[in-house]
């Protein structure tokens, strides 16, 4: 086990062998740590022991030598990095050294071109001549290469290596092995905070008496600006601008802050707003597949503090999401510490029917993996049905991973990849680099060559053929709902008791009519209205076939006289430039802007619940008739409170089915039986009437969607706009926080740190702050839409001068701390047991028993100085990987939660944090033994890190004399030691500040 003392020697034995150690990242904006064979960026304390961070001085000026890279294709780039020639000469010096002394030099192999010469160098998995290797899924052979070409004996092991070949026997053992990302990717909502505790960090560094430059991504980093614009004006040709002059009103300040981000750090590049959404610009333009970083050849790969990072798994890319507070120790150059994953194998056959979209697959395969149980897991699709999938296809599936719990859900490269990166403009040169590379080390899957059988934990299989159209919830992704039993599913959830399948509408109530005027013209709501029909959100706004498909839609309903009711608010928000492009091109535009859906933005909208306002006469109608108004689109969550406060039913559907939807204007509808509307002749149109075969669509797509699109969209992707260039941004090593601004605002994590580590914390006499049942997720812990008008964050925002029209939202005030701990738990769906199933951001404040928000309740707790717990059941924290989900709880006091369950990267978090997740035994839980959140709990953790194992038992005591033992889910050494540093931002700077 780790001890301190133990860490300290080996830090000071080790210091020499990482001043000597190179990256070739220093010599290439695309470069990453992960390229050198001997890169000792960190020191660690490996075998089951501590991991540490300690940069050398030497490999620092190294990296502040090499050029600073203006935003140009991964070619250019690389061609950019070879004119500085010192640093080419130093790295071809020092990798002919590391050559000799690398463990595993001998299987160092030359990759040639075929018309003479050498791509590069490589690592051949096929040259380690180990049977074991062939039967590895495609994505472990990624893990594998990256253990096999960092291996040094320091920061990776013969023994790492070992683990991985002998995957079949090691995995099922919970065995922890390192993994280095080639890089790591922000969005605004995720990247803001992240550059805000970058920024801080710096501050503490400096107050340490160190060098604040040492914070510094060694790492590139891409930052997508695409959360912020919200769907203001809906309806209108000019919505585009009129919606970015908005979201440069609202987030200016936010902005300026992220150029000079950009500025202040090395290595992080932002892509401005209006861009499009940060997954579909990676999937089109940021991923590499396979890197060149100065002859060195290597997989790419990516970790992203959006969930969705996982959508560039379509792409044979391993990627997905993390924590941003642990993305941020990865910038630093901190080993990822991972638990070897399962795979379970998911074979598809056959192919989809007519009518049939990616989105009704993806709904599918969401709920068959969800029943199946993949928290954790690697998924990996194989079989002859892949052939029948595009790559936008299998990015939709790979996107919704987090949906149905796995890590990520791989796609092997195979020729369907090449053709997409074809099509999206990588050059001839790159893709036969890739093809070559990916192929002589065993990384390629061809379909006409006869396959060899691979193993995996577990298996699947779904003929393509038996998949129907179908949504999604009312209040969950994974509750699919067959297209034809709709109605019946509808009415049963009118009946149901109020939960995630059920709204409790009495029987006499069910067919109430709101009748209201909207300006100036009569309109109607019942239960099962739409008011909100968007296309949106990189699930399906990267698939051409679904987006051309909604198209045609709206042509084939337009020509027979059907038009969406004008208070039902239409939008549609392209993932890049690129879907404008061919929607312009296939003359389906102008269809789509008569049924109301006209473009509003790029980015993420109505699905991370920025939709806007609705119209006054209909957020009226829904309040004063308390009704059960619903929200259709193309994303993929659809949890209570996060698309629109007023619409209680949200069902995710392909885009086709959003306009069909919005065409019949309620989701109460048989679409086999009843009519959509009356059409311009007087006759009823059915949904067989306006719905295009897959074949119409083809022919759509294959005239429509060409490779000038994308190489001219991303040509001009980082010129930005007017309102961007004109920001100007101050040009200092620490930033100017100004104590006034509601938007950036320096966090308390570093204020009072010290040099020495606190050490491990158990939890004696403490209050339950909430008592929650199962599926709690991330959005309702920390929201990210609105700020609701009488919330302690509204108050706090108020008092400060701030009108209600300035809100803006719980996301893009994420730089905030005093507003987003005030907005932690804040959900207006949230159900807490102390309230007795009272839906609210409130809680009892047990002492004394008053109902107050959560917020006043654990400041209270706080002032008193008395620690809080949670109590949750299973699924806890599930959704996007949200670090204020994390952090708020810690602001607000809470030091433990106990729960059933945990989702993978909000456990994470939660260790980053330093509180304590602890899981109740199996078939056990608050209910299961008693526990009423009254009760007063100590947990009884050893005071000394070296007495406490991942994944050990703890007994947990009440003051009503009732005890029980929970697991505590610490699962590494690594996580560990981030709690014995009060979390791991702590942790990193401590050792930096070592040298």
């Amino acid at each position: 086990m780790y001890c301190r003392a133990r860490f300290a020697s080996r830090l000071a034995s080790t210091t020499a062998a990482a001043a000597a150690s190179f990256s070739p990242s220093a010599c290439s904006r695309v470069s990453s740590p992960i390229a050198s064979p001997s890169s000792a960026s960190s020191v660690s304390f490996w075998n089951q022991r501590y991991r540490s961070l300690s940069f050398s001085s030497s490999l620092r000026s190294l990296r502040c030598s090499a050029p600073r890279l203006h935003w140009r294709s991964p070619e250019s780039l690389r061609v950019l990095a070879r004119t500085s020639a010192p640093v080419v000469e130093r790295f071809h010096r020092r990798i002919a050294t590391t050559a000799s002394e690398h463990p595993f030099k001998g299987v160092m192999t030359s990759l040639p071109k075929p018309g003479g010469g050498e791509f590069g160098k490589f690592y051949s998995l096929p040259a380690l001549n180990d049977p074991r290797i062939d039967r590895l899924p495609f994505s472990i052979r990624i893990l594998l290469e990256s253990a096999i070409r960092n291996c040094d004996n320091f920061q990776v092991t013969k023994d790492d290596v070992e683990k991985i070949i002998d995957w079949e026997n090691t995995s099922p053992k919970q065995v922890e092995i390192p993994f280095k990302p080639a890089r790591v990717l922000l969005q605004d909502f995720t990247g803001v905070p992240a550059v805000v505790d970058l920024a801080s960090m710096r501050d503490a560094m400096k107050n340490l008496g160190n060098d604040p430059k040492k914070i510094n991504p060694l790492v590139p980093v891409d930052l997508v600006v695409d959360h912020s614009v919200q769907v203001d004006v809906a309806r209108s040709e000019n919505a585009v601008q009129e919606n970015m002059e908005l979201e440069f009103k609202r987030n200016k300040e936010r902005f300026a802050f992220l150029k000079w981000g950009s500025s202040a750090f090395h290595n992080m590049l932002v892509v401005p707003p209006g861009s499009g959404i940060v997954h579909q610009v990676n999937l089109e333009y940021l991923g590499r597949v396979v890197f060149n970083s100065d002859g060195m050849l290597y997989p790419d790969s990516v970790v992203g503090t959006d969930s969705h990072t996982t959508m560039i798994d379509g792409l044979g890319v391993a990627g997905w999401g993390v924590g941003g507070i642990e993305a941020e120790a990865a910038m630093l150059g901190q080993p990822m510490s991972m638990v070897l994953p399962g795979v379970v194998g998911f074979k598809l056959s056959g192919k989809l029917c007519d009518g049939v979209t990616a989105t009704d697959l993806v709904l599918t395969v969401t709920q068959m993996l969800r029943k199946h149980g993949v928290v954790g897991k690697f998924v990996e699709f194989y079989g002859e049905g892949m052939g029948e999938l595009s790559l936008a296809d299998r990015a939709t599936i790979a996107n919704m991973s987090p949906e149905y719990g796995a890590t990520m859900g791989f796609f092997p490269v195979d020729h369907v990849t090449l053709q997409y990166l074809k099509l999206t403009g990588r050059s001839d040169e790159t893709v036969s680099m890739i093809e070559a590379y990916l192929r002589a080390n065993k990384m390629f899957v061809d379909y006409n060559e006869p396959q060899q059988e691979r193993a995996y934990s577990s298996f699947l299989q779904l003929d393509l053929a038996e998949v129907e159209p179908c949504i999604s919830g009312p209040k969950r992704p994974h509750d699919r709902v067959p297209l034809k039993e709709m109605k019946a599913d509808w009415h049963a959830c009118l009946d149901n008791n109020v939960g995630f399948k059920g709204f409790a509408v009495p029987k006499e109530e069910q067919n109430k009519v709101a009748k209201f005027t909207f300006h100036g013209l009569p309109a109607e709501l019942r239960h099962g209205s739409v008011v909100i029909a968007a296309i949106t959100s990189c699930t399906n706004t990267s698939n051409p076939s679904v987006m051309l498909g909604a198209g045609l839609v709206a042509k084939k309903a337009y020509e027979l006289g059907l038009e969406v009711k004008p208070w039902i608010k239409t939008s549609l928000a392209p993932g890049s430039g690129v879907v404008t492009k061919y929607l312009l091109q296939s003359g389906l535009q102008k269809y789509l802007n008569q049924q109301g859906f006209n473009i509003v933005g790029y980015g993420c909208t109505t699905c991370i619940g920025n939709s806007g306002e609705l119209d006054e006469s209909v957020a009226s109608a829904i309040s004063e008739n308390d009704i059960i108004a619903a929200a259709v689109l193309s994303g993929n969550r659809n949890f209570e409170g996060r698309v629109h406060p007023l619409t209680r039913a949200n069902y995710l559907a392909s885009p086709p089915l959003v306009v069909a939807y919005a065409l019949a204007g309620t989701v109460d509808i048989d679409f086999e039986k009843e009519p959509i509307g009356t059409g311009k002749s007087g006759k009823s149109i059915y949904f067989k009437d306006i719905w295009p075969s897959n074949d119409e669509i083809a022919q759509v797509v294959q005239s429509s969607v060409l490779p000038d699109m994308f190489k001219s969209t991303y040509e001009a992707i980082t010129k930005g706009n007017l309102m961007w260039n004109q920001l100007s941004a101050p040009a200092s090593t620490l930033y100017s926080w100004d104590p006034n601004s509601t938007y950036i605002h320096e966090p308390p994590y570093f204020k009072h740190m010290t040099v020495e580590p606190p050490g491990p914390h158990g939890v004696k006499d403490a209050y339950c702050l909430l008592n929650f049942g199962d599926s709690i997720t991330t959005d309702h812990i920390s929201p990210a839409g609105s700020i609701q008008k009488d919330s302690p964050a509204a108050k706090f925002l108020l008092e400060r001068g701030v009108d209600k029209k300035d809100f803006n939202s719980y996301g893009s005030r994420r730089g905030n701390d005093e507003v987003m701990a005030r907005g932690t738990f804040a959900n207006i769906r949230i159900v807490n047991k102390l309230l007795k199933g009272e839906a609210g951001p409130k809680t009892i404040h047990v002492p004394t028993g008053e109902k107050l928000y959560v917020y006043d309740a654990a400041m209270r707790y706080k002032a008193a100085g008395q620690d809080t717990i949670v109590l949750a059941g299973a699924e806890y924290g599930s959704g996007s990987s949200r670090d204020w989900a994390a952090k708020g709880p810690m602001l607000l006091g809470v030091k433990a939660v106990i729960a059933k369950s945990f989702e993978r990267i909000h456990r994470s978090n939660l260790v980053g944090m330093g509180i304590i997740p602890l899981c109740f035994k199996p078939g056990e839980d608050a209910d299961f033994l008693g526990l009423t959140g009254h009760e007063r709990y100590s947990i009884d953790l050893p005071n000394k890190i070296s007495e406490i194992r991942p994944s050990q038992d703890v007994t947990v005591t009440t003051d009503t004399g009732k005890s029980f033992t929970c697991t505590v889910r610490f699962d590494t050494e690594v996580e560990l030691a981030y709690f014995d540093h009060g979390g791991i931002l702590p942790f990193v700077i401590r050792n930096l500040n070592k040298e």
